[in-house]
Formats: structure tokens, C-alpha cells, sequence
């Protein structure tokens, strides 16, 4: 696997740990304490924290900062609309779509030489 992965898997894995953190108590802990909701998302977002310091360490030795941001939000995006359809049970609509479609013209003007 080469150098260039490394920083992209990490912060994939990151933003699972970061999504849940922010959203997940939406579904398993409506019924409690916002306290309650707000330490266990700290002790998720720790986890967050463990890939995505070290995802930016690595890919800050190979992109430039605003090509690891697009790279950041691109899987960010991705990860969220997964976690929207398979967790919380909400449709994807033809905006998303837009949204990425817009996302991907970034991408290709930050990394475009």
C-alpha cells in the first residue's frame, strides 16, 4: 500500500468515529440527559481524534493543506450519506448528488496543477 493511502484510510476510519460522535446520539440517546449525550460523544470523538491527528500528520507530508482539506471533506461527505441511509434510515436526495457533484469540481481545481 503505497504512502498516499495511509493519511485517506485514517481519516475514512476517523470520520466514522466522528460522524457517530456528532449524530449517532440522535437516534441512541434521544430518550436521555443531553449530558449523557454530550460525554459519550466526547468518548467517541476521542477515537476521532487518535486516527485523524495522525491521518493529517502523514498527509501533510504529501499534500498541500488544502488538498488534504478536499480530501477531509470529500470522504466526510461520504461517510455522512452512508451513515444517513444504513443508521439514521434517511433518503439520500438528488441534492446530495448535487452537493457531490459540486464537491468533485473542487477537488479537481485543489489537486489540478
Amino acid at each position: 500500500m503505497t504512502a498516499r493511502l495511509y493519511p485517506i484510510i485514517l481519516l475514512a476510519f476517523s470520520n466514522l468515529f466522528m460522524t457517530f460522535a456528532w449524530y449517532g446520539h440522535l437516534k441512541t440517546l434521544k430518550d436521555k440527559s443531553v449530558f449523557i449525550a454530550i460525554f459519550v460523544s466526547w468518548g467517541i470523538a476521542f477515537f476521532e481524534y487518535s486516527l485523524q491527528v495522525p491521518a493529517n500528520r502523514l498527509g501533510s507530508q504529501i499534500y498541500s493543506l488544502s488538498q488534504l482539506k478536499m480530501i477531509q471533506e470529500i470522504i466526510t461527505m461520504s461517510v455522512f450519506a452512508g451513515f444517513s441511509i444504513y443508521y439514521m434510515n434517511t433518503p439520500i436526495t438528488k441534492n446530495y448528488l448535487y452537493a457531490s457533484i459540486c464537491m468533485l469540481g473542487a477537488a479537481y481545481f485543489i489537486f489540478k496543477d
